[in-house]
C-alpha cells in the first residue's frame, strides 16, 4: 500500500466524519476541491468536481445549515439524516481512496466511511436530543452551531492535512466512547 493510497484513506475516513454532523457540507468541500483540483478523485466520480454537482451540492449545504436552527425541524432532520450520513460517509469515501481493488474500497467505503459517518450522526443526534429536553430547544442553535463549524474544520482539514484529520477522527471517537462508558456506569 502506497503512501498515496494511505493519505486518500485518511482523507475519507476525515471527510465521513465530517459528514456525521452536516451530510451535505463535506460533500461541498470535496467538490469544491475537485472543482479547483485540489484534490484528485477516483475514477468515475470526477463529476462531483463539476460545476451542476458544486451548485447542487451548495444549495443542499445552505438549506441544510439554516434548516438545523429551526426548532423541533432540527430533531426531525438527525432522524432522516442518519442513513443520509451514511451513504455520504461511504460516498466520500469511495470517491477518494485510490489504488485499491474495487472490492477492498467498498468494503473499506461502507465500513470505515459509512460506519464512521453513522457513528458521528448518531452522537451529534444524542447530544441535540439531550439539548431538546434539557433546554426545551433554546441551547440547540448553540449546538448546530458547534457542529458546522466543526464539520467545516474537519472537512477543510481533511483535505489539506489528512494525517492531522485521523488523529482528530480517533480523539473524537474515544471522547464518545469515554463519554457513553461514562453514562452506562451512571445508568447501573
Amino acid at each position: 500500500m502506497t503512501s498515496e493510497t494511505i493519505i486518500s484513506i485518511f482523507l475519507g475516513i476525515g471527510l465521513a466524519a465530517s459528514a456525521g454532523f452536516r451530510v451535505f457540507l463535506p460533500l461541498f468541500v470535496l467538490s469544491l476541491s475537485a472543482y479547483f483540483n485540489v484534490i484528485n478523485l477516483a475514477d468515475n466520480w470526477e463529476w462531483i468536481g463539476s460545476i451542476a454537482a458544486l451548485i447542487t451540492l451548495g444549495v443542499a449545504m445552505l438549506l441544510e445549515v439554516f434548516a438545523y436552527y429551526i426548532p423541533f425541524i432540527d430533531n426531525l432532520l438527525d432522524t432522516i439524516a442518519v442513513p443520509l450520513a451514511a451513504i455520504a460517509g461511504t460516498a466520500v469515501m469511495v470517491s477518494t481512496v485510490a489504488d485499491l481493488s474495487p472490492i477492498v474500497t467498498w468494503s473499506m467505503a461502507i465500513i470505515a466511511g459509512g460506519g464512521t459517518a453513522t457513528l458521528f450522526k448518531s452522537a451529534s443526534a444524542g447530544t441535540r436530543l439531550t439539548s431538546s429536553a434539557t433546554t426545551a430547544g433554546l441551547g440547540n442553535p448553540i449546538v448546530s452551531t458547534v457542529e458546522t463549524g466543526g464539520s467545516f474544520m474537519l472537512a477543510i482539514i481533511s483535505i489539506f492535512i489528512p494525517i492531522l484529520a485521523i488523529v482528530l477522527v480517533i480523539i473524537m471517537l474515544l471522547l464518545i466512547y469515554w463519554f457513553y462508558k461514562k453514562l452506562r456506569v451512571r445508568s447501573n
